[in-house]
């Protein structure tokens, strides 16, 4: 680009000294010697006209006067055609100067850059004001380097937290799996000497299962979220009897959780697994979390069904509110308690695929979530 500006400076620069040359060479072919000449034949004619009609003669030296004026004026005029030509260079400097600063050495450095961002390179930047003639070009183009850069390091956060998450739950798998086995090996072992002891490890062994089952079950929706896979068949249900099923199946586990019924009736467009996954999540993180009694209610607010899930114990600090319903967010409150970082992120997560929303709220002792579904009518 640089050798085609310097080409068609010189073509023009070349026109513009052929031009002036063909100027003053049209200056010169016109004799000084046959312009004297001239000259001297017409005052012998007026020195003979004077001798015979002066008042011609006056008439025919004023003329010459005035010829002999207009010729010294051209003589004079003969060398401005060279400034002309030298002041027609400068300006062609000028514009072919400019053009070069700016736009073909403005788009030469786009060219570099395109040429980094090609290999890879999404370090370099490009700042030019939006002024320049590639100001809004460049300046979407750096935007567009900038959000390749964000993209990647999200890419690059999502495959460490992928690695993350399942190296945690292969060891959260580990431990129930391990007093599976543990139980399995007492009652192979004959270790079950009384009918109490052998329900007591039965029981131990079932709700170890149920541990592992429902990690596995984490990391499914988990992969099923993340390739935005998961079907939601919603109908309509009618809620209150719906919880007090769950609840109950819930309850027989461990009897620490109790169901308000309310004193009305309201249907839901809602996925019966689903939202029984939404109850199951919600009960296990306060069992695990807050080891205290948990309440169970149904209420009515703005056309939405809310269903309360509260314990009493600590609560979420303030301070991991914003955060937790993140993936792979844990709170400062989980001590010593093994997890994943996934059950609010799912609970979020299905109640929105079935229309809802879910917020947490403190108390000043114990923590409520609220899962509003929309009511149907």
């Amino acid at each position: 680009m640089k050798r085609k500006l310097i080409l068609v400076t010189a073509i023009f620069a070349a026109v513009i000294i052929l031009i002036s040359a063909l100027f003053s060479l049209a200056d010169k072919a016109a004799n000084p010697d046959d312009a004297r000449a001239e000259q001297l034949i017409a005052l012998n004619e007026i020195a003979q006209l004077a001798e015979t009609d002066a008042q011609l003669a006056a008439q025919r030296i004023e003329a010459l006067e005035e010829k002999i004026r207009s010729e010294e004026i051209r003589r004079s005029g003969a060398g401005r055609e060279w400034i002309f030509c030298g002041v027609s260079l400068a300006f062609l400097a000028g514009v072919m100067g400019y053009v070069y600063v700016s736009v073909l050495r403005p788009f030469d450095k786009m060219k570099e850059y395109a040429a980094e961002i090609a290999k890879g390179n999404f370090d370099v930047s490009l700042d030019y004001a939006r002024s320049n003639y590639f100001g809004q070009f460049t300046w979407a183009f750096d935007s567009m380097r900038r959000e390749i850069t964000k993209a990647r390091a999200c890419e690059r956060e999502a495959v460490e937290n992928n690695k993350t998450i399942i190296a945690t739950l292969s060891h959260d798998i580990k431990t129930p799996i391990a007093s599976i086995r543990a139980y399995a090996e007492g009652l192979e072992a004959h270790m079950d000497s009384s009918p109490e002891r052998r329900e007591r490890y039965l029981s131990v062994i079932m709700r170890k299962c149920d541990e592992v089952a429902k990690l596995t079950n984490d990391l499914f929706l988990h992969a099923l979220s993340d390739l935005d896979k998961l079907k939601i068949n919603t109908e309509p249900l009618e809620i209150s009897s719906f919880v007090q099923e769950a609840i109950e199946e819930l309850a027989a586990q461990q009897d620490d959780i109790f169901f308000i019924p309310p004193s009305f009736s309201a249907y839901v467009n809602a996925d019966r697994n689903r939202l029984l996954q939404i109850i199951e999540n919600l009960v296990n993180n306060a069992r695990k979390y807050a080891k205290s009694r948990i309440d169970v209610s149904l209420s009515r607010e703005n056309g939405t069904v809310c269903l309360k899930i509260r314990d009493y114990g600590g609560g979420i600090p303030d301070e991991d509110m914003p955060f937790i319903f993140d993936k792979f967010y844990r709170g400062k409150n989980r001590g010593s308690e093994q997890g994943s970082g996934l059950g609010l992120y799912i609970v979020r997560y299905l109640a929105e695929k079935m229309g809802g929303c879910v917020t947490l709220r403190n108390h000043t002792s114990g923590l409520e979530a609220v899962v509003s579904l929309p009511e149907e009518k």
